[in-house]
Order: structure tokens, then sequence, then C-alpha cells
């Protein structure tokens, strides 16, 4: 039988596991507040509402000037607002991005009412991390104006 052996390896070997795992523990921790589990829910946040009624003001005029623009460089009519309200829905897209409002317009058709006035209807959806609101959108882009 071998005699016992008195050294400090299995000590050693305890302590950089408990170093190890503390470690790691912060590390998940923080993830987690980073993340924004640690953040409460706010009842009276309105952000999704807010957003709403912004895009419901602005939508109309931005997509007009936009097919204007389209339209006066030769771009049919249908063609001018279909590519207005495309690039209106990407810069929405980017900006949920950045703000963490998350907007989309869904189904979205485009009626031909003659006399160069395309009738959009479309769906506004808007969604935040606490709530999501999904209502109707229509306005006429009316190009025999510009």
């Amino acid at each position: 039988m071998r005699p016992p052996v008195h050294d400090d390896k299995a000590q050693m070997l305890l302590a950089t596991g408990v170093v190890l795992m503390m470690s790691l523990l912060s590390m998940a921790i923080f993830g987690i507040k980073l993340a924004g589990m640690s953040v409460p829910h706010d009842v009276a946040s309105d952000a999704v509402l807010r957003t709403s009624e912004d895009v419901q003001e602005t939508l109309p005029s931005l997509v007009q000037a936009r097919a204007e623009i389209w339209y006066d460089n030769g771009v049919s009519s249908m063609e001018s607002v279909q590519q207005a309200m495309d690039s209106s829905h990407q810069d929405m897209l980017h900006h949920g991005e950045i703000t963490g409002i998350e907007v989309k317009l869904i189904n979205v058709t485009f009626n031909d009412l003659g006399s160069d006035r395309i009738e959009v209807s479309a769906e506004l959806g808007i969604s935040d991390r606490d709530a999501m609101l999904l209502k109707p959108l229509q306005f006429i882009v009316d190009l025999s104006i510009s």
C-alpha cells in the first residue's frame, strides 16, 4: 500500500473551479441585465399608440411627396405610388430597428381610381416589447395636382 501524500493539489483544483463558477455566474447576470430582462414592465408606456398616430398623420403626405418625385421623372402613377410606399416602408422598418418599436405595413394594395389618383390600403402593424396594435390604413394619392 502507498503511503498518504499530503499536498495542496486538490484544494487548488477546487479553488480554481469555484473562481471559474463565480466568473460564469457574474457573466450570466450581466447578460440578463443587458438583455433587459431585469427591467420591470412599464404599464404607462404609450409608445405604440403614439407611433400609430404619427404614422397615420405623416405617411400619406410622405408617400404623396415621394410619388410626385417619381411621377415628375416619367414613371407611371401606379408605379410611382408603389415605389413611394416601398421606400417609406423600408424607412419605417429601419426606424423600428433604432427605436425598438417595430412598424410594418401588411397586405398593401393599390387601386387605380383613374385621373392619376391611386388609393392605398394596408394594415398598419406596430409593436414593442409590451404591446401590439394592428389597424387599417387607407388614403388616396392624387398625382393629377402635381
